[in-house]
């Protein structure tokens, strides 16, 4: 440093002058480095946090595609099973409705078959009720001694029932319904 020092006092002063102009611009161009510096570093921690910002929104994005996905597939499923539920209900539906059908096709042809059977049952005792004539006996035979036995004396059968609804007497077997006098194994 004493060469230095020693160099320094030895330069006239223009020289002197050009080196403080130097050191000066050198200092000028430090500060504009260090300036330039600062911003860069600035832009930098702008950067940085911009980047967080994005990586974190990146995330989120990420997990809202996988929660979409995730439910997309939940509802294909969920459409599968009903889907699914639909096709085996209807298929029950037709088969219960297909027996219904078929019971009801069996019901109709019993209630027919009733319906004659309560026709022919009628016509029998109204060929009785000629048989046996207005006074309650066979042949309507009036001086024939002795009467009739209890049994014999009533009508063999009451007034029947067609078996199409329209009668008020109730159904077979209820309560509301008067015995008959006679019956088919009679």
């Amino acid at each position: 440093m004493e060469a230095e020092a020693g160099g320094l006092e030895e330069l006239t002063d223009e020289e002197m002058a050009a080196r403080l102009a130097a050191l000066v611009q050198r200092g000028r161009l430090m500060q504009e480095v260090n300036r330039q510096l600062q911003g860069h570093l600035g832009e930098i921690r702008e950067l940085k946090q911009l980047n967080r910002r994005l990586q974190a929104e990146n995330r989120e994005l990420r997990d809202l595609c996988c929660f979409l996905d995730s439910e997309r597939q939940r509802g294909r499923r969920a459409a599968r099973q009903w889907q699914l539920f639909g096709t085996q209900a209807s298929r029950a539906v037709r088969e219960d409705l297909g027996g219904c059908w078929q019971k009801l096709a069996e019901l109709e042809g019993r209630q027919e078959e009733l319906l004659r059977e309560n026709l022919a049952l009628k016509e029998l005792c109204l060929a009785l009720g000629e048989e046996w004539g207005p006074r309650g006996g066979p042949g309507g035979a009036v001086g024939s001694g002795a009467g009739p036995t209890p049994e014999l004396a009533l009508p063999p059968c009451g007034p029947r029932d067609l078996g199409d609804g329209s009668s008020s007497t109730g159904s077979v077997g209820s309560p509301d319904q008067l015995p008959l006098a006679c019956s088919p194994d009679d």
